[in-house]
């Protein structure tokens, strides 16, 4: 386990705020070429904002911060439809989730996004789902309200079944609701695994440091013979999957819990 307390050099700080600036900066100006887009389309581009445009918003701000995003394939070709997940560990993983570019894909959000107008005018318009998830049970209610839209339009959709970065652990518990949508959709789980972005920032800004962040885009797990009985424990096995990539054991897992103030 790579120690995550290290503190931020003063050049780093200077490229953080830098950086957010940039991605802000970016989304004014990315904000009124996507209305323009969407309203000449009707709504149909919305693939393409989220495949081309949002990959260029956040290149820059890569740049800026001193961070080199890399995408690691483990399998053939990128599957979709399906539905994704990813551990959530850090404020940086909202960038690396942009900058994949997978294709008709729309992310699960929490809904305090929705306080920011922009991501709340660009969120709204793309089809993005927010959800409160402090309160599974509409948290689920949500989810479930989005599947037949998201099965009508062929849509992929990524989660983290972690729920929130401040979890206990390298890699929290898993919560059912990714897993239970992918069973009614009939999708397959794609796990991606992103390496080095609780590394470079922990923190609940984007204050980073400068290093290598990863994507690894793994194979994807066919559901077609999951069930109300079996759930929980294909869970667990996607879980340990995990566990392995973080490079801990269950109980490594724990006692870093144990040991964090």
């Amino acid at each position: 386990m790579t120690n995550t307390n290290k503190r931020l050099t003063f050049s780093e700080y200077i490229r953080s705020i830098l950086s957010i600036l940039v991605f802000f900066l970016m989304l004014l100006l990315a904000t009124p070429v996507i209305l323009l887009l969407l309203i000449i389309s009707f709504g149909k581009l919305s693939n393409v904002v989220v495949e081309h445009i949002a990959p260029l918003i956040v290149k820059p701000v890569f740049w800026v911060a001193g961070i080199d995003f890399k995408i690691k394939m483990h399998c053939e070709e990128i599957h979709y439809p399906a539905v994704y997940i990813i551990n959530h560990s850090s404020t940086l993983d909202i960038l690396t989730i942009l900058a994949l570019g997978l294709p008709k894909v729309r992310f699960v959000a929490k809904s305090q996004l929705q306080y920011n107008p922009i991501f709340f005018l660009l969120g709204r318009l793309t089809g993005q789902v927010f959800i409160r998830r402090e309160k599974s049970d509409k948290a689920v209610e949500t989810l479930k309200r989005n599947v037949d839209r998201i099965k009508e339009k062929g849509l992929t959709v990524m989660l983290a079944p972690e729920g929130s970065r401040k979890h206990p652990g390298i890699i929290g518990p898993f919560k059912k609701g990714p897993f239970r949508m992918a069973m009614d959709l009939n999708y397959p789980i794609v796990p991606i695994y992103f390496e080095g972005n609780r590394e470079l920032s922990e923190g609940g800004f984007l204050f980073t440091h400068s290093g290598k962040a990863t994507a690894h885009i793994h194979e994807p797990i066919p559901t077609d013979d999951w069930n109300l009985e079996n759930i929980d424990g294909k869970i667990e096995e996607i879980r340990s999957l995990y566990l392995s990539w973080a490079g801990v054991t269950e109980q490594e897992n724990l006692n870093f819990i144990k040991s964090t103030p």
